[in-house]
């Protein structure tokens, strides 16, 4: 029995064992189930990470690639935007140029004596801070609060009076200092005031003696003084407006006895016309590229422009002037540029054209053709203006220059420090300085013997009409007035020596006795102090004193 027992205690025990086998043989399968599952998902979840990145990757390449197409499409884009702002740059340019007759075509005078005179009024008087008052103390700022209740039992009323004895007295500090600075502030208002007063009163003088120099200065014009008209017809010119570049540089001359203006220009260069037609942006080669403008346009766009200047400043002279003063323009059109083939500076008149008052008045300017109008005034054009071909004035002087003695030059300007004194010059010295700035003018000069001159220092001759043709030339070093002795004398030169023009040039000044003497003449012109100091640094390049005191208003 103890035998069986033994062994049914060992059956169950295999049973139980065999049974928890199981039992942890099932936990471990489902474990295994578990991380299976989990091992797929984690591998599912990894495989649609990596497909969300692979799409990711692929859209943001896609975008890019969008972008940079929008890129490239945004440039090119800008690119020829910048060719055809370049395109109409350049037919603004050549829309100025084909308008220059007609935006200077007026009705009216384009420059007037009353535009010359000073309307301007002076400021008025502003006081600021000083023109308002200060303000006075007030009583009630300080005056002690009285005694109430049983403040008035307690000795109120003592400490109030003491009180009150302290605000007086520091009321009566307060008016004091008050009256002491308003006092302050009105003296220097006074002050003030009387400087406005001076500076408003020598502002109203200098504009009465300004307009009253412009009443003479109009006064002279219509009297037919030389000297005069030419200032004039300088002003109008310089007031005419031009492109931006365009060169404005004129002279203007004027002869009494046929009423005539002679205006001689500075013409723009070749350059003023656009070698380039048109502007086209290439993408192959991301390049503007610059379209060429025939040789033959160039050429005939250069002929109107010059054309065009000549006619509008006949145009602005003569609605600018009164027929009594001026009936005749002539115009000589000169373009300072280097010869292609030396690299010397040239000077080629490229037009002359002269026009009478009633024939240029019946004409249309905005409807001409400028070209066409030049040869019906018959005027003298280069046939080949661009290349520079110039024209022969219609008068030769160089045959007379045979009846005078000529000396060698010498070149005064190499010794001149930058502010001489051209009166520590010797008489000689200063004569070879007067026809150094005649060559630099563009004449031909010559100094002549100092002994039997005849009164001629030099001989200045050039082929345009400003100076006549030959020009006698008085050099005067002085330090006091020139007299009419002096310009009779030239006068009587010009007539001997058959000249066309006479010009005293002088470091001091003329009388007015001399001046009027060469207005009357009509062919003399006077270079006094001032001009002789500008021409020496307008054509010489010297700053130039003349240490002589002012000169007595004429």
């Amino acid at each position: 029995m103890q035998g069986v027992r033994v062994s049914t205690v060992s059956g169950v025990g295999v049973a139980k064992r065999q049974g928890l086998w199981a039992e942890l043989q099932r936990e471990r399968a489902q474990r295994e189930r578990i991380r299976q599952r989990e091992f797929r998902e984690f591998r599912q979840a990894e495989s649609r990470a990596a497909r969300e990145t692979a799409k990711t990757e692929r859209d943001g390449k896609r975008q890019a690639a969008a972008d940079e197409r929008e890129r490239k499409k945004l440039y090119v884009e800008d690119r020829k935007a910048e060719a055809e702002d370049m395109a109409e740059d350049l037919r603004a340019r050549l829309a100025e140029l084909d308008m220059l007759l007609k935006v200077g075509v007026r009705d009216q005078p384009a420059l007037t004596f009353a535009a010359l005179k000073r309307t301007d009024a002076y400021p008025a008087f502003d006081a600021g801070q000083l023109g308002r008052a200060l303000p006075p103390p007030l009583w009630e700022d300080s005056a002690p609060e009285p005694p109430s209740g049983l403040g008035k039992v307690f000795r109120g009323g003592e400490r109030f009076q003491k009180q009150l004895d302290n605000a007086r007295a520091a009321y009566a500090a307060k008016v004091e200092k008050h009256t002491a600075a308003e006092a302050d502030r009105c003296r220097q208002l006074a002050g003030q005031r009387a400087a406005y007063d001076a500076a408003a009163a020598a502002f109203a003088a200098s504009a009465a003696e300004h307009n009253a120099g412009i009443d003479e200065f109009q006064r002279d014009c219509r009297a037919g003084d030389p000297e005069a008209v030419a200032q004039f017809c300088t002003l109008v010119l310089d007031s005419s407006v031009y492109p931006e570049r365009f060169p404005h540089q004129t002279r203007a001359l004027y002869r009494p006895d046929p009423k005539e203006a002679v205006i001689e220009w500075e013409l723009p260069p070749q350059s003023v016309i656009p070698l380039d037609r048109d502007f086209r942006y290439v993408a192959s080669r991301d390049s503007i590229d610059a379209l060429p403008r025939a040789e033959k346009e160039i050429k005939a766009r250069y002929g109107a422009v010059i054309s065009q200047v000549a006619l509008r400043t006949i145009h602005e002279i003569l609605i600018s002037t009164p027929g009594s003063v001026i009936d005749i323009v002539t115009f000589y059109g000169y373009v300072s540029t280097k010869d292609p083939a030396s690299g010397r500076p040239i000077r080629p008149l490229l037009l002359q054209v002269s026009a009478k008052r009633e024939v240029f008045s019946t004409f249309i300017l905005s409807e001409l053709d400028p070209v066409a109008c030049l040869k019906r005034l018959n005027a003298l054009v280069s046939p080949h203006p661009y290349d520079l071909e110039p024209v022969q004035p219609t008068v030769d002087f160089a045959s007379l220059l045979t009846q005078f003695k000529f000396v060698a030059g010498m070149d005064v300007i190499a010794g001149l420090d930058s502010r001489s004194d051209l009166l520590a010059m010797n008489p000689y010295e200063f004569e070879h300085l007067v026809r150094q700035i005649f060559e630099e003018m563009g004449m031909q000069a010559w100094n002549t013997q100092a002994i039997k001159d005849d009164g001629v220092d030099a001989v200045a001759v050039n082929n345009n009409a400003v100076f006549g043709g030959m020009c006698i030339i008085q050099a005067k070093r002085y330090r006091g007035a020139v007299g009419v002795e002096a310009i009779r004398a030239l006068a009587g030169v010009m007539e001997d020596k058959h000249a066309t023009k006479g010009i005293l040039i002088t470091t001091s000044w003329v009388t007015k006795d001399g001046h009027a003497f060469a207005a009357r003449h009509g062919r003399i012109e006077i270079m006094e102090c001032e001009q002789v100091k500008y021409l020496c640094k307008e054509h010489l390049g010297l700053d130039v004193l003349i240490s002589l005191p002012k000169p007595p208003p004429r």
